[in-house]
């Protein structure tokens, strides 16, 4: 139950690129899968995408697969998401998730970062 912390938002351009890294300590998380979600202003929070416990397996919304990819280094306790050609769209504050299981479907995570805001500009 350790903290999750986001970083790597910011301010871009359509068409741009933006890396978020998400940290966290201790002994479980390369047995935990882990995930991106986002919300938008009066919006619901959206799945992005989810990785399992060894990265050997990923899941991607529909609005955001091709574009962006999750990853995972388990010896630095660190879980990636490169954005590539973003989108107005795109804009949200970005949160990390981590489930109590090896793998997990979107409504399994139960544990949440602070979020990092990322806007996109046209």
């Amino acid at each position: 139950q350790v903290p999750l912390v986001e970083s790597g938002g910011g301010l871009v351009r359509a068409g741009g690129s933006l890396k978020l890294s998400c940290a966290a300590s201790g002994r479980t998380f390369s047995s935990q899968a882990m995930g991106w979600f986002r919300q938008a202003p009066g919006k619901e929070r959206e799945f992005v995408a989810g990785i399992n416990y060894r990265g050997g397996s990923t899941s991607y919304a529909d609005s955001v697969k091709g574009r962006f990819t999750i990853s995972r280094d388990n010896a630095k306790n660190t879980v990636y998401l490169q954005m590539n050609s973003l989108k107005p769209e795109d804009t949200a504050v970005y949160f990390c998730a981590a489930a109590h299981s090896y793998y997990a479907r979107p409504y399994e995570y139960d544990y949440w970062g602070q979020g990092t805001q990322v806007t996109v500009s046209s």
